[in-house]
């Protein structure tokens, strides 16, 4: 299988965090793949005609693309247990709709100060995705806590994934005083060393 990779895409990291957790990541083969909304650069729009990643090419079907499809199938496959049965598996997938909710806001505050032309930006735009990622922070905060302290599911690798691209690109905003049990439960989660093999570095 090849996996189209970017070691800073929140998204791509999910499935890393999964292949680490079922010390399976030599089943997969990297392939780099970079660009933006304005440039699909070497993102593999012929496997994933959308031009995201992360996208998953097997030898036995067609390219699977969005994170929640490449982990669903991964877990199936490696057997790695990170879907439990139902009724917990709605709260594990409602949490995970959350924390890949909240990278997505992040990933779009980063294109819009970054990528878009100078001129063109929107403070005030990328402001009001930050008060989605806040309302989503309270939530998990005051409704999930419970949830995520349990055993670990996918739900929680994508919050915790979540929040470490909002360390590793909005620094400068403060998730943590509002929250000090988020910030608490992050900070025993990222000790794993499946989230510590798979942090981005640039």
């Amino acid at each position: 299988m090849k996996l189209y990779h970017a070691p800073a895409s929140p998204f791509v990291r999910k499935v890393m965090v999964l292949l680490n957790e079922a010390k399976a990541a030599d089943r997969v083969t990297l392939v780099p793949a970079s660009g933006s909304p304005l440039d699909p650069g070497t993102m593999p729009v012929v496997r994933n005609p959308l031009g995201k990643i992360p996208a998953l090419e097997r030898a036995d079907g067609p390219t699977l693309y969005d994170s929640r499809v490449i982990t669903r199938y991964l877990d199936d496959l490696l057997q790695a247990h990170l879907y439990p049965a139902a009724p917990r598996l709605w709260d594990t997938l409602t949490i995970e709709a959350t924390g890949d909710g909240i990278a997505e806001a992040a990933v779009l505050m980063r294109y819009e100060m970054h990528v878009r032309p100078e001129a063109s930006r929107s403070p005030a735009w990328a402001d009001a995705q930050w008060q989605k990622i806040a309302r989503a922070l309270a939530a998990l905060e005051e409704r999930w806590i419970s949830h995520l302290s349990g055993p670990l599911d996918m739900g929680q690798v994508a919050v915790a994934c979540a929040l470490g691209y909002l360390d590793f690109r909005h620094a400068d905003r403060d998730w943590r005083s509002a929250n000090p049990g988020l910030a608490a439960w992050y900070a025993a989660i990222d000790a794993r060393q499946s989230m510590r093999a798979t942090a981005p570095d640039a």
